[in-house]
């Protein structure tokens, strides 16, 4: 049965501008190659995401994800669905996939064909996803949250979706100074913080981008036209002078499989069918 949503879905505005952009970059391969200079030879080309995923990051989230085949994993914020299909495709499993934007939907379902796993899309927001109770095995997040209108409750309706063991993996990033609020937001969830992996190089492949964006003005301009160019230099300029300092991490968080006070202590976690021991011991120091 599907769980009723106790949230507001995102504007419509912002489904709208994501469209635009969507169809815009469909047009055009500069954005592409935009981010492939900014990554260098972390740049996964066939994933062409719009977003920090790279490749370690990619090989960092099939390993905390732990996925076994058959299996079903969640992309939310799919975008055009190249990471979810990516991972879905190394992991043999399958896919549904989620984003507030039609056309981008649109295009990663008809990505699906090219990477041959089964894999379904749909439009919904990280609030309300209109997916079942205990859905997947497995859900990313990547660069997504940040569009949600309570982070707080699209963590906990992400969580919702797993089954006992399964983990939320996701892309988080704090200012300098702040405090992370993750612990609370899992607990509230019904989840346990698992794995905080640090990802030192991302604030600076940001401020490649964005200087490449600024320094291409002319190129973004006459390739996806002015509104598009105008939100990214915009983007690109309220956000460079903020990314000295800035913290991101790759977060998972686990459902387990058991309640914690049948297993005596809260921080030890089980798999799906197997003991995998304290947590703890494998956790980034925060």
């Amino acid at each position: 049965m599907t769980h009723p949503s106790t949230t507001v879905a995102p504007p419509a505005d912002l489904a709208a501008q994501y469209d635009e952009f969507h169809t815009a970059r469909a047009r055009s391969t500069l954005t592409a190659r935009l981010y492939a200079t900014a990554m260098g030879d972390d740049y996964p080309e066939e994933v062409a995401a719009s977003s920090s995923c790279d490749w370690p990051l990619l090989g960092l989230m099939a390993t905390r994800l732990r996925m076994r085949p058959g299996q079903l994993l969640v992309d939310a914020g799919c975008g055009t669905g190249g990471v979810g299909l990516w991972l879905a495709r190394a992991l043999a499993v399958g896919l549904e996939g989620l984003d507030i934007s039609p056309v981008a939907v649109d295009q990663a379902t008809f990505r699906r064909i090219r990477f041959g796993v089964p894999a379904g899309f749909r439009v919904a927001s990280l609030e309300a996803t209109g997916l079942p109770d205990a859905f997947a095995h497995g859900v990313v997040c990547v660069d997504a949250l940040t569009l949600a209108s309570n982070r707080a409750h699209a963590v906990r309706e992400l969580g919702r979706l797993l089954a006992p063991g399964g983990r939320l993996v996701l892309t988080r990033a704090l200012r300098s100074g702040a405090r992370p609020l993750w612990e609370e937001q899992a607990r509230a969830a019904g989840l346990v913080v698992g794995h905080v992996d640090e990802r030192p190089a991302e604030p600076a492949m940001w401020a490649r981008l964005y200087r490449l964006w600024i320094d291409h003005e002319d190129e973004l301009r006459r390739e996806l036209g002015d509104d598009q160019a105008d939100n990214m230099l915009q983007e690109a300029r309220k956000r460079l002078p903020a990314l000295p300092g800035r913290r991101a991490v790759l977060l998972t968080l686990r459902r387990p499989a058991v309640e914690p006070s049948a297993l005596g202590t809260a921080d030890t976690m089980t798999g799906p069918g197997r003991p995998d021991g304290p947590a703890s011991t494998e956790r980034t120091p925060e």
